[in-house]
C-alpha cells in the first residue's frame, strides 16, 4: 500500500510549466504539465538565417505552439550536392573557415535570432545532418558512393575525417549562438543501405568526432534515419540525450526502445499516415497508444520523421490540440 501511495504522490498534476521546463523534465524523467509536443517539415526559405528564423518561428511558435523550436537544414552544407564524379573529386572537400563560410554564419544568424525573440523559455536546436550523409548526398548517386566507399576507402576516410571536423566546429558555432543542442540525423544507418561493419567504419567514428561539438548542449537529439532494417543498437550509446525514429514505420517499437535504453525517446506518430492525412480519431489513438508504450516518462511526442510539405495544416492544427489534454501517464 505505502508503494502504491508513493507512486500515486509523485504522479500528482504539475502545475504550467514553460516550454523549456517541460522538455527538460521529460529529458531528465521528471514529472510533466502535459506531455512536450512537436512535428516538423521543411520550409525551404529563400537562404538567409534571418528568413530561416522567421519561417521557424512562424511554423513552432506563432501557428502550433511547439515545445521545441526545431530549424531545419534548409541552408546546406556548402559542396554541391550530387557533384561527385571521380575519386579524386573527394579531395575537394577542404577545412572550413566559421568566419568565412556562409553555411556557419547563416545557420548560427539562425539561431541567435531565435534566442533573441524566444527568450530562453523555449529551446531551440538546429538540425544537422551526419558526415556520412552529407557525403552521401555529394557522390552521384548511392551506387556510386557505395563503390567508392569499397574500392578506395582511404580517399573516402580523408573526407569524412574533413566533414567531421567541419561539423564538430560548426555544431560549436550554434550552441554558443544560443541553441539547446542539434538534432542530429543519421543516414546511412540502415542496413537497406550498408552493412553494420560498413557503418562502423564508415560512420560511427565520424558521427562522434562531429557530436564532439556539441557537448555542452542539453538537448542533443539523435535521428536514426531510414524505413527499415535501422543499426538502432548500434546507437544506443552516442553521446545524446534524446533518440528519433520513425518507430511506426522502422521499428523498433517505443515499448521495445524504452527496454534497451533509459534515453528520453522521440516520436509516437507515423508521418505519412493521420499526421499527414487524417483521420483525427487515428492522430488520437496513435498518441495515446504512444504514451500506453512510455508510460509518459522520458517521452516526446512527435512524428518519427519530416512530414510531407504538402500536409494539410487541418491535421496539424488536430495533432497539437489532442496533444494538450493527453494523459501524462
Amino acid at each position: 500500500m505505502a508503494k502504491n501511495a508513493g507512486n500515486a504522490a509523485r504522479r500528482l498534476p504539475v502545475d504550467y510549466m514553460t516550454r523549456f521546463e517541460r522538455v527538460q523534465a521529460a529529458v531528465n524523467g521528471g514529472d510533466v504539465d502535459r506531455v512536450p509536443v512537436c512535428f516538423w517539415h521543411h520550409f525551404q526559405p529563400e537562404g538567409s538565417g534571418r528568413a530561416m528564423a522567421e519561417a521557424t518561428l512562424r511554423f513552432f511558435d506563432d501557428e502550433y505552439d511547439l515545445d521545441i523550436a526545431k530549424v531545419m537544414p534548409d541552408i546546406p552544407y556548402p559542396f554541391p550536392k550530387k557533384s561527385i564524379s571521380s575519386v579524386d573529386d573527394w579531395r575537394l572537400f577542404e577545412p572550413i573557415d566559421p568566419l568565412r563560410s556562409r553555411y556557419f554564419r547563416e545557420r548560427a544568424e539562425a539561431v541567435a535570432v531565435l534566442r533573441d525573440t524566444l527568450g530562453f523559455d523555449t529551446p531551440v536546436v538546429m538540425t544537422v545532418f551526419s558526415p556520412l550523409a552529407e557525403a552521401m548526398y555529394a557522390a552521384r548517386d548511392r551506387e556510386q558512393f557505395l563503390a567508392h566507399m569499397q574500392e578506395h576507402p582511404v580517399v573516402l576516410h580523408e573526407a569524412l575525417a574533413i566533414i567531421a571536423d567541419n561539423l564538430a566546429t560548426h555544431l560549436r558555432d550554434i550552441v554558443a549562438a544560443g541553441a539547446d543542442g542539434v538534432f542530429f540525423a543519421l543516414q546511412g544507418c540502415t542496413r537497406t543501405i550498408m552493412t553494420e561493419q560498413q557503418y562502423r567504419e564508415f560512420g560511427r567514428p565520424y558521427d562522434l568526432i562531429a557530436l564532439r561539438g556539441a557537448s555542452s548542449g542539453w538537448l542533443n537529439i539523435l535521428h536514426v534515419h531510414g524505413e527499415k532494417d535501422l543499426m538502432f543498437d548500434m546507437a544506443l550509446d552516442y553521446p545524446v540525450q534524446v533518440l528519433s525514429w520513425s518507430d511506426r514505420i522502422a521499428g523498433p517499437s517505443l515499448r521495445e526502445a524504452r527496454v534497451k535504453t533509459s534515453k528520453c525517446l522521440m516520436g509516437g506518430w507515423n508521418e505519412f499516415g493521420a499526421l499527414h492525412k487524417g483521420p483525427e480519431d487515428q492522430i488520437e489513438a496513435e498518441a495515446r497508444d504512444a504514451i500506453a508504450q512510455t508510460g509518459g516518462r522520458k517521452f516526446i511526442l512527435a512524428n518519427g520523421c519530416s512530414v510531407p510539405d504538402d500536409t494539410d495544416p487541418r491535421w496539424l492544427e488536430t495533432a497539437r490540440a489532442i496533444a494538450e489534454d493527453l494523459p501524462v501517464g
